[in-house]
């Protein structure tokens, strides 16, 4: 297929890495969302373009409203119902095409999940940099590589959207009070601020969870 909606990145271990919660971060693209789960896997799904002459924002509008939508069920699909998603802010100032269909899809996403009675964090990028590396702001390759150092199990094949998910995932467990690992005070700082549920069940809080 020249162009339409592929799983680009997928990883799925032998073991689950860690017991607890099941979350799920999600990292939003029409070209490649990223999903990480706390079960161990990563996923890398979105629209492929090989020919580079089909780029899904100059589509006809029903054929990319219905490659939006394939997109869109197959990443709710692979999500299925966990205990918590945590998904990125919507960057709709991002340069460059598609701003149009990002904000679709990312409202979409949202809704479907709340529809499935999914509670749902938000982290701003800038949050889930500091999670990742202590600070607000830094490289992709700053992020693979704490990602890499610190949650190993999860394999993204280098894929800069499945480590995003994958700090999204961690962040989530952090905030239920079962972190993935031993994660500094400074980076925590990340969790504190960001957008979580007003409502969780309590049975999926760790031990010191906040009141």
């Amino acid at each position: 297929m020249n162009h339409g909606v592929q799983m680009i990145h997928e990883f799925v271990p032998e073991v689950r890495p860690v017991d607890g919660p099941r979350v799920v971060g999600v990292d939003t693209s029409l070209t490649g969302t990223g999903l990480a789960s706390s079960e161990g896997w990563c996923r890398v799904i979105g629209y492929v373009d090989k020919s580079k002459k089909h780029p899904i924002s100059k589509l006809p509008h029903l054929v990319r409203l219905a490659h939006l939508n394939v997109l869109l069920d197959t990443v709710m699909a692979t999500i299925g119902h966990p205990d918590l998603a945590v998904i990125e802010g919507a960057a709709f100032a991002q340069s460059g095409g598609g701003a149009h269909e990002r904000a679709w899809l990312w409202w979409r996403l949202f809704e479907r999940l709340a529809d499935q009675g999914t509670p749902v964090g938000i982290l701003s990028t800038n949050q889930r940099i500091h999670y990742a590396t202590g600070k607000g702001s830094g490289s992709k390759t700053v992020v693979m590589d704490q990602v890499a150092r610190r949650w190993p199990q999860w394999q993204t094949g280098g894929n800069d959207n499945a480590a995003d998910a994958v700090v999204l995932m961690a962040a989530g467990r952090d905030w239920l009070h079962h972190p993935i690992g031993d994660v500094p005070k400074v980076h925590r700082k990340a969790v504190d601020n960001a957008d979580w549920p007003d409502a969780i069940d309590g049975a999926l809080l760790g031990a010191g969870a906040r009141s």
